[in-house]
């Protein structure tokens, strides 16, 4: 994401989620606890386009994402969306499943880290965000479900069909995306479906420790590294081969890579510049 802007201003209130930021961490968290923070219309414009700002701006070093109450994400609204489509037209569609699908492509695409804090119901379009963010830190209250096909559609939405096999292989992914059962804590851990599983009520301090790991890190080495994670998904061995030596190139012109060796001969901790 290019940090160049035009003259619009930067959005001072987000009607569908909220935004924490401390030292190079946010914290963005859905809040609509009376529904489970189900998804409207707003609420994925919201992510979308505060992502985007984030990028930018390039001064978060990590990123949390949380539900308020009792679970993460139930997934869209079954009033709000799920009856409001019924009474659209293909065009209108369209432009509704490809913004979803914006959501996860700049959660992949932001050059920052993303950790989803899982406890409770991640389910259909929640369960979607929480596996497109690079760590999934859960409790043992946490069940996914990837609800698609349970209301007639594919299960191959906001790109899980692409995500999912990537990270818990093609024979796990067939079964849930297929049936839509729940994965309960204990089995998403076992999958690799969370990244780590913590003690109950944990979840939301183990992601935040985390996060300020992250942040106090190399925020350029991060950046790079999700990109070619990403990137490099599709790749033959040799592309991937190619743009790695492409990418370290310019790292070792960096001043992270000098500052290293500048800390490791003065037996100090370096002190990362994300540059």
């Amino acid at each position: 994401m290019s940090p160049f802007t035009g003259s619009a201003a930067r959005t001072s209130d987000w009607e569908h989620l909220r935004l924490q930021l401390a030292d190079g961490v946010a914290t963005v968290t859905l809040s609509r606890p009376e529904k489970l923070n189900a998804l409207t219309f707003g609420a994925y414009a919201d992510l979308r386009d505060l992502l985007a700002e984030l990028s930018r701006e390039r001064a978060v070093r990590a990123l949390v994402l949380a539900g308020e109450g009792r679970g993460f994400c139930s997934g869209g609204d079954v009033d709000e969306i799920i009856g409001a489509t019924l009474a659209m037209d293909t065009a209108q569609l369209l432009d509704f499943n490809r913004m979803t699908g914006q959501v996860v492509r700049a959660i992949r695409e932001c050059p920052f880290p993303v950790i989803a804090v899982v406890h409770g119901v991640a389910a259909g379009a929640g369960a979607v965000l929480a596996l497109a963010a690079d760590f999934r830190v859960a409790d043992p209250t946490a069940r996914f479900a990837f609800l698609f096909t349970r209301v007639g559609l594919s299960g191959g939405d906001m790109g899980a069909a692409y995500l999912l096999p990537r990270v818990v292989g093609l024979g796990h992914a067939t079964r849930l995306l297929m049936l839509g059962e729940p994965v309960r804590a204990a089995e998403a851990e076992r999958i690799g479906l969370i990244s780590e599983l913590t003690q109950e009520g944990r979840a939301g301090e183990a992601a935040g420790e985390l996060a300020r790991r992250l942040a106090d890190g190399p925020a350029l080495a991060h950046a790079q590294t999700k990109a070619l994670l990403t990137a490099e998904l599709d790749m033959p061995l040799a592309a991937s081969v190619e743009l790695d030596a492409s990418t370290q190139a310019l790292l070792m012109n960096g001043e992270d890579y000098a500052e290293f060796h500048a800390a490791f001969t003065e037996k100090r901790q370096p002190k990362w510049r994300g540059r």
